[in-house]
């Protein structure tokens, strides 16, 4: 049994210093100011965002591209709330943005893929851009994706996402979490095994997206747009898939605000995993999900039986000695280092929060923009 212990822990920390090299390896890119000639239809599903929106098109009217060579698709999926009168006054007030009002048709279990396969179907440039309803997206956004576009002629990009910044416990330990995701994301570009994305910030070519079928064969599952058709992309096209890691791309998101949308959105994450078509995906949720048991199992073992300490000092030591070097990279990239002084009391309650999330996934339903979704 201990050997099988040490297996596991082992395995773990190859992931994460695997992940931390890989971080490193993803080169930083700069804005070279390049006349920009690539056309890109970004696509927004929103359903009920009226309090979000005016933040997201405020920002995309700041965009530094020329308006003649990007289109705005805003994807109204079953809204209920007073969103109408905030997207004309904007209009109004930028009568020069190519900016649409559609509404999605819904077709499988998945409304955000319905939206955005609805607006793909009616986007008219080349190139697809997705964020969602609650973000803020940086001026120089679709500039970085057309010079990345011009170096490197990929077929897929993903781009950083982090939370804009707030001060209570809630946002911090999530802060940590999500920041941990966004290292693991971009580690995994960097040793070529890309297991993660976001999809508040994609970029992929509109016939690529047709030729492979877009959605077709995920549908079933609600979330996901972002992770099947990265699994889908690499696939196919592994030398065109790539991570622009720039800080001039790095979309803002909001966090939760409660510990039970917090719970239910990760229970969301954790659940389409099991639909992964990758199993380097699947092996290493499995052995980030061991690990974490572990950790609890011999923190609770050591209080039963102290004269065994030892195996969980150095298990729990050397976790989150690596883990740190993969946050605190990461958070220096996104300029998003306030939640660090967090992160040891974070780390005693991580585990317990791992296995709780995992429990619940396998057996609990979830709430998704006022939807319930089935397992």
């Amino acid at each position: 049994m201990i050997y099988i212990l040490i297996l596991i822990s082992i395995i773990y920390l190859a992931f994460i210093v695997a992940f931390i090299i890989g971080f490193r390896k993803v080169a930083l890119v700069k804005n070279k100011i390049k006349t920009p000639k690539n056309r890109f239809s970004v696509i927004i599903p929103f359903r009920n965002e009226a309090h979000n929106i005016p933040d997201l098109l405020q920002s995309l009217s700041t965009l530094n591209y020329p308006a003649e060579l990007f289109e705005i698709l805003l994807m109204n999926d079953d809204s209920s709330d007073n969103f109408n009168p905030i997207i004309e006054e904007f209009r109004t007030q930028n009568p020069h943005l190519n900016l649409r009002l559609l509404q999605n048709i819904r077709k499988t279990n998945s409304p955000k893929k319905d939206a955005i396969n609805t607006a793909i179907k009616l986007a008219n440039f080349e190139w697809i851009v997705t964020t969602d309803a609650d973000c803020i997206v940086p001026k120089l956004w679709l500039q970085m994706f057309s010079q990345c576009i011009d170096e490197e002629k990929p077929f897929f990009i993903s781009a950083p996402v982090k939370f804009r910044a707030q001060n209570s416990f809630l946002f911090h330990f999530q802060n940590l979490n999500f920041t941990s995701l966004m290292g693991s994301t971009i580690g995994g570009f960097g040793t070529e095994k890309p297991i993660m994305c976001n999809g508040a910030n994609l970029c992929y070519r509109k016939e690529t997206f047709l030729e492979l079928r877009g959605f077709k064969g995920n549908t079933e599952i609600a979330s996901g747009d972002d992770i099947f058709l990265l699994e889908k992309m690499f696939k196919a096209y592994p030398n065109k898939v790539k991570f622009l890691k720039s800080e001039e791309t790095i979309v803002k998101t909001k966090a939760e605000n409660t510990w039970k949308l917090f719970i239910n959105q990760q229970i969301r994450w954790a659940s389409k995993s099991a639909s992964y078509k990758s199993i380097f995906a699947k092996f290493v949720g499995i052995v980030v999900f061991s690990e974490n048991l572990l950790v609890l199992v011999l923190g609770i073992y050591a209080m039963l039986f102290p004269q065994n300490w030892l195996y969980f000092i150095l298990v729990f030591t050397l976790k989150i000695i690596v883990d740190f070097m993969l946050i605190a990279q990461t958070a220096v990239f996104l300029k998003n280092t306030k939640s660090l002084k967090y992160y040891l009391f974070v780390s005693f309650l991580y585990p317990f929060f791992i296995v709780y999330i995992g429990y619940l996934s396998l057996f609990k339903n979830y709430e998704w923009k006022g939807r319930s979704f089935k397992k």
